[in-house]
């Protein structure tokens, strides 16, 4: 895999002078200004016959801009500035690449190096909208220093707010952004960012790749918004999708030069079954420049700290995953199943972003375990610096749907949040958005369901229902937190236990908006229950960032004892007990630790706990040997 990586970059050095001008494409291709007013454009359509480009600057005369055609399936045009020195492509004009195939057909495209795709309300298509306003935003505040601890609030700019609409960039900086910051997280990860034609698509079914979404704002709002999340020392993550790419033809890369394959593998390697997508071809010399270009892109000019890779499990194998289970045998992850052109790319990726841009950060989202996925790509690994700790959230679930409390495992909770290589960082999280989604349940409805709408106010009596559920949400979300990995993440909004499910606007529920929206006002009723969950949230990660256990070596866990359903383990200097028995407390039960006070406590009253301990006590350890440690302590 090493060989193959080294000579991709070998190639990269000899035949396009390096990785760094290689990947700067993005800053020639499409449609350019020139400091004079000039405009150069370039487009790789190997399977057009005949390229020109057509908009409102020539009245929508398809012939009278042809591109010169060069090497490669290369294309180029350049237009000398107008006579008074204005460009003669004006910012706002709207524009189309005509391709004439092979078939003789006239193809009216999207650029894909396009910056600013917009659907009018009338239309179902988007619009190419040329991006070049005289003065652009300035970011003004650096990004933040390289994060040993990180703590992740997985967000989508359009459901972030309680109305029923899409929200805006502008709506997230000024009233999301100060709730991310107040709760302790110190980076955010954007979901939906790249343009997608179909919103309910959850932003993975991605139409133009150098488009930030235009359906929230402008271009220069994303900035505005990234730049103020800087300001207040929190690092923005981009979901980036690489491994698939929208079918749309009209206004995607799907067909973009007449044939079936340009950016995509033809025939049935180049569809996925399930997602009903594309699938790049990474052996090609131009996807990769496609590719790696748009990551640098979006951190030179937007800004973003890093990426999290989308569908890597799907890239990764030729069989995507489907149908297929992932034991941990070695022989899953070697072989002729692995793609390994996909795996060349997601190596060079995440060697350009680390040589250009040492200090961004890459996630990979797969579920397979490849191994040395997130080690080094000096040593054959991914480059990775985290990936998702997949199993956890899948277990919570199996555990609320199918086992009563009192035959839950601990020996089994133990072993999936621990089960991980120790020299690669795992991202841990009790749900993401795939929990949260129409047709599944987030913890929180799962453990109170119907009660949510009608017992969550704390003058009605705290029913055993919401009492349960309300202890088993901090719970599970602090043992996921402090024994799950290297990093924590949550989906903005389950923090607090928000309820029902998340549903974008189609034709099945009428276009409706009423799931597409978080409730933050929960939180801010002081009537309502919910501000217990977000307060422990708060404290929790607000621990966290005092202590550091993320950035600590794992977990001694020193008991996890099935009859008294109680794990106890230390980490960071701190000793972390708990009690998952239904019904049976415990006095001075033995654990072994040193000397300590209480710092968080989920049975406090501020959490909408029962204050059964005293905060004051200072637990003194003594020279009594429990569970291989020479000190232990009465709690």
């Amino acid at each position: 895999r090493y060989s193959l990586f080294y000579n991709h970059l070998k190639n990269i050095e000899e035949s396009e002078g390096g990785l760094d001008k290689f990947t700067k494409s993005y800053k020639t291709f499409g449609v350019n200004q020139l400091a004079d007013g000039g405009i150069y454009c370039k487009e790789w359509a190997p399977g057009a016959e005949a390229v020109f480009l057509a908009g409102d600057f020539n009245g929508w005369n398809p012939f009278s801009h042809p591109y010169k055609k060069l090497e490669y399936g290369k294309w180029e045009l350049f237009m000398s500035p107008g006579e008074d020195g204005c460009p003669r492509v004006p910012h706002g004009s709207k524009l189309k690449v005509v391709i004439r195939a092979q078939s003789g057909a006239l193809l009216y495209r999207i650029s894909p190096w396009a910056r600013y795709v917009v659907r009018d309300e009338d239309k179902v298509n988007y619009d190419w909208v040329h991006w070049s306003p005289p003065q652009s935003y300035i970011h003004k505040h650096p990004s933040p220093k390289r994060l040993k601890s990180l703590r992740i609030y997985e967000s989508h700019v359009g459901i972030a707010s309680p109305e029923g609409k899409v929200a805006s960039y502008k709506n997230f900086t000024y009233n999301v952004l100060p709730r991310i910051k107040d709760l302790g997280y110190n980076c955010v990860q954007l979901m939906a960012i790249m343009e997608h034609a179909y919103y309910a698509s959850f932003g993975y079914q991605v139409t133009s790749f150098f488009a930030a979404s235009s359906r929230y704002g402008t271009p220069d709002d994303l900035k505005e918004m990234i730049d103020v999340a800087h300001s207040m020392g929190i690092t923005v993550l981009l979901d980036v999708v690489h491994s698939h790419a929208s079918k749309n033809s009209e206004d995607g890369l799907n067909q973009f030069d007449g044939t079936d394959s340009c950016f995509f593998h033809s025939g049935y390697r180049g569809n996925h079954q399930l997602w009903d997508s594309r699938l790049f071809d990474y052996a090609n010399w131009e996807v990769l420049r496609f590719l790696l270009s748009n990551l640098r892109m979006w951190i030179e000019d937007y800004r973003f700290d890093g990426f999290r890779f989308d569908g890597v499990t799907s890239m990764l194998y030729h069989h995507h995953g489907i149908g297929t289970g992932f034991s941990g045998d070695y022989n899953e992850y070697f072989g002729l199943h692995v793609d390994e052109d996909a795996l060349c790319y997601l190596m060079l990726a995440n060697h350009m972003i680390k040589s250009l841009h040492p200090e961004c950060i890459t996630i990979a989202e797969d579920v397979s375990g490849m191994p040395a996925l997130c080690r080094p790509v000096e040593e054959g690994g991914g480059g990775f610096d985290y990936r998702l700790a997949m199993a956890i959230p899948d277990k919570w679930i199996q555990i609320i749907k199918e086992l009563k409390d009192e035959d839950w495992n601990m020996g089994n909770i133990v072993h999936t949040l621990t089960n991980r290589r120790h020299e690669e960082k795992y991202i841990a999280y009790a749900e993401s958005h795939d929990q949260a989604l129409v047709g599944d349940k987030t913890l929180a409805f799962r453990l109170m369901d119907a009660e949510m709408y009608t017992n969550m106010s704390v003058l009605m009596p705290l029913t055993p229902v919401i009492d349960r559920g309300i202890q088993l949400h901090k719970m599970i979300r602090l043992i996921t937190h402090a024994l799950g990995g290297e990093s924590y993440l949550n989906f903005m909004g389950n923090e607090f236990g928000h309820p029902e499910w998340l549903d974008f606007p189609r034709i099945g529920n009428n276009e409706s908006y009423h799931y597409a929206r978080r409730q933050f006002n929960l939180t801010e009723d002081d009537l309502l229950r919910y501000k217990f969950l977000n307060a422990f949230d708060r404290d929790m990660n607000k621990l966290e960032e005092r202590f550091g256990w993320l950035a600590s070596p794992q977990a001694y866990v020193s008991e996890k004892h099935e009859a008294n359903k109680v794990i106890a383990f230390e980490r960071a200097g701190l000793i972390f007990i708990f009690n998952f028995h239904p019904y049976q407390s415990y006095v001075d039960y033995r654990v072994a630790v040193f000397k300590y006070k209480i710092l968080l406590d989920s049975d406090a009253g501020e959490y909408g706990g029962h204050q059964r301990l005293d905060h004051n006590t200072e637990y003194f350890s003594e020279e009594y040997p429990h569970n291989y440690r020479p000190n232990s302590l009465m709690v």
